[in-house]
């Protein structure tokens, strides 16, 4: 269904480009088509935001829902940036005053790039936790994105997050562990990237009654939910990265160790490079520790020579459909005022769905 270019925002153009369904303000006006506006709290670096726009996007824009989707980027003014993302943000970004005040349908809060050991001493964690206040009470579902669980049980349950031996870095395979609309239509078995250094295990969400989804023996957790099912959704995992975004972090930590920013060169992510393409990165590897002995230019990355594949795409997009598809059927057509069913303790879903 059709995303609305409700700004003059280049990720909607980009998305049109690639073949997405873009619909322009004067053209929404004139159907007679339910709208649904979510809100997109963008908190990644400058270098990524622009990026996760586009990946929420196609989520979204993957969606079979008899609607037109109204997206609201807003990004925190607390957040320390440069000028090329604050000038992007100035220009196409909404206030969350503004947003709070018209409402919501559904809200997504990505993640983020810590650089302290505290999440309380981070820019973001203050802006965070009031839109986290202020959906749970108004929005009829938000979704939280790897970081931003991570926040959300730090802030509605005192549960602490806790460091990874090494960074959980690739793609790996889950299993459906609980029946729930929001994994309906899904393979049992299906891929999902992840990318982070800490967790927060199944044991610990469900001491707190949230509801664990989707988890993999060797990432952990990928989704869950609050304890009414849908109030709060939580992704551990990354199913809105592109095929690419493993691989451009991957070029991204060969270039800091190439910099001299870390000493020790990068691990391939887990069960993502094809075996086809491990002599190209293993001589680029060569050539690039030979450069920082020498103190000498090592040649670009080659990232042309490197295809990868996409093993998760489509299961995120029924979960996001399956997410959207509730959200509608329990969110007023005509106000921005969402529907907050009274939850009965002993089947939550019932209330819900």
């Amino acid at each position: 269904m059709p995303i609305v270019a409700n700004t003059g925002l280049p990720s909607f153009e980009r998305f049109h480009r690639e073949g997405g369904d873009v619909l322009s303000l004067e053209r929404a006006g004139a159907q007679d088509i339910r709208e649904m506006h979510i809100g997109l709290m963008n908190n990644m670096p400058d270098a990524a935001l622009e990026p996760t726009e586009r990946q929420f996007l196609r989520l979204v824009g993957g969606c079979n829902r008899i609607a037109q989707f109204h997206v609201y980027p807003f990004s925190p003014t607390d957040v320390s940036r440069g000028e090329s993302a604050r000038t992007h943000i100035e220009k196409y970004y909404y206030d969350f005053e503004q947003l709070r005040e018209e409402g919501l349908d559904a809200l997504i809060v990505t993640g983020a790039n810590p650089v302290c050991d505290q999440l309380p001493d981070e820019e973001f964690w203050n802006p965070m936790c009031e839109v986290l206040d202020w959906a749970v009470e108004h929005v009829t579902s938000t979704l939280c994105a790897c970081l931003a669980t991570h926040a959300a049980f730090l802030h509605f349950h005192d549960i602490e997050r806790h460091p990874l031996p090494a960074k959980r870095w690739g793609v790996f395979p889950h299993r459906v562990v609980m029946e729930h609309p929001l994994v309906r239509g899904i393979n049992t078995r299906f891929d999902v990237p992840h990318s982070r250094w800490n967790d927060i295990s199944a044991k610990e969400m469900s001491g707190v009654d949230q509801l664990v989804l989707v988890e993999s023996p060797d990432a952990g957790v990928h989704l869950a939910t609050s304890a009414d099912g849908l109030r709060l959704v939580f992704f551990q995992g990354h199913p809105e990265y592109d095929s690419f975004s493993l691989l451009k972090e991957y070029k991204r930590e060969v270039n800091r160790f190439l910099a001299g920013e870390v000493d020790v060169y990068p691990p391939f992510p887990d069960n993502y490079f094809t075996e086809e393409v491990y002599p190209v990165l293993d001589n680029f590897r060569k050539e690039a520790e030979l450069a920082r002995e020498q103190n000498t230019s090592a040649r670009p990355f080659p990232e042309q020579d490197v295809p990868v594949d996409n093993t998760w795409g489509d299961t995120g997009k029924i979960v996001f459909n399956n997410w959207l598809g509730a959200i509608y059927q329990l969110t007023d057509r005509d106000r921005r005022k969402p529907f907050m069913p009274d939850v009965d303790p002993h089947d939550p879903l019932a209330s819900i769905f």
